[in-house]
């Protein structure tokens, strides 16, 4: 039997390890192991101080576990377990689809579970990140961990599922989040088919839209529009610059039952907010990162900024500005700082009412604030 690859710590993160953090860089570490291998790392003394799944790239090492045991199916099974246990904690209302698995929140890391409860049966996406998506032992354990009608699989960004057990989920698909109808593409869909980060900020635009114009920028397939519309909006106009999100969009409206008052757009946020003139009571503004790694951090926050001055200068009197970004490398105060920019260039002073995060099915670790990847703002010129 091979002998277990070792990598070793030469930087002083001993601390940071032991308190969880599942991330080892590889500048910070000598030695190699193959991605993909169940490796040890050590201290700078060699003395044992956690076990993961080797990666490649600027992530040298996944970290499962600080303690001294084996990093196998048992393990896979045992995480599993607790993290089903949480879920089963939670107070969901009447809502079918969660996250099962949380990836490093969940202790489980590059391995992302998605459930959704529909008409047609219980289907998981499992979304695998790094070395961790070729190791058909890991998946196998998970995927015999969910009680779910179908396993699918998506190992890369951008890929199609692939089945990994029971059967396919139709191409189109119904959950229910708090008595929304919500339509996704398990196939095909952006993530595992549907945004389930924002259900609380769904939540809040409902009970924010009574009487409101609403618009939905990068609006995917309008679950902040249904939502609006459930809520009594007058008017919601849903962005995406992707056909097939926008004809979702329009059909997950019809699916809510909801009046002839929404109208859902194919372009590019910028361009309709440059082309159309019209006020709005309530703008959604939750683009796709604009971060994907730290080197485009600088030109991220340049478009946040502008993004906000242009969704600003489109308020009506009185009007609320919800504003997201899902860049992990733009943290909470970076983005109140594009914000506090955007109200700049928009001669505005903007109150800040409220700042969110994911909910409770996507957990974080206190010593991970990486993890803290969703940030939320409710905000309205003063």
């Amino acid at each position: 039997m091979a002998a277990e690859p070792k990598l070793r710590l030469r930087k002083p993160l001993e601390r940071t390890i032991q308190e969880g953090h599942p991330w080892v860089y590889r500048d910070a570490v000598e030695g190699e192991a193959p991605p993909g291998s169940v490796a040890a790392l050590v201290d700078r003394r060699g003395c044992f101080l956690a076990r993961g799944i080797a990666d490649r790239g600027p992530i040298a090492l996944r970290v499962w576990t600080t303690r001294e045991e084996p990093l196998d199916a048992d393990l896979v099974r045992a995480r599993m377990q607790r993290a089903a246990a949480l879920r089963k904690a939670l107070s969901l209302g009447d809502t079918t689809a969660w996250r099962a698995l949380h990836g490093e929140g969940d202790r489980t890391p590059g391995v992302v579970v998605d459930r959704y409860g529909t008409d047609e049966g219980v289907f998981a996406v499992v979304r695998l990140d790094g070395a961790v998506a070729g190791l058909r032992w890991l998946v196998d354990a998970v995927a015999a961990s969910l009680d779910a009608d179908g396993v699918l699989v998506k190992r890369r960004r951008g890929a199609e599922v692939e089945l990994w057990r029971g059967r396919k989920p139709p191409p189109r698909v119904a959950v229910r989040e708090r008595g929304m109808r919500l339509l996704a593409d398990l196939h095909r869909g952006q993530k595992t088919g549907l945004f389930l980060d924002h259900r609380e900020s769904r939540a809040r635009v409902r009970a924010l839209a009574a009487g409101r114009r609403v618009l939905n920028l990068y609006g995917y397939t309008g679950g902040f529009s249904v939502a609006a519309g459930l809520g009594g909006a007058t008017r919601v106009v849903t962005v995406d610059v992707a056909q097939p999100a926008v004809a979702m969009a329009q059909a997950t409206w019809e699916a809510n039952a909801l009046p002839d008052t929404h109208r859902a757009v194919a372009e590019d946020a910028p361009t309709f907010l440059a082309r159309d003139t019209r006020r709005w009571d309530l703008i959604v503004a939750d683009p796709p990162s604009f971060a994907p790694n730290e080197r485009s951090k600088p030109a991220a926050l340049e478009a946040y900024a502008k993004l906000h001055a242009a969704c600003l200068g489109r308020l009506a009197q009185g009007g609320l500005y919800l504003a997201a970004s899902c860049s992990s490398h733009v943290n909470g105060e970076d983005f109140l700082a594009t914000l506090r920019a955007g109200a700049q260039r928009a001669r505005q002073t903007l109150q800040i009412l409220e700042r969110g995060a994911a909910p409770a099915d996507h957990p974080r670790l206190v010593c991970f604030p990486e993890g803290d990847y969703l940030k939320v703002v409710l905000a309205r010129p003063c």
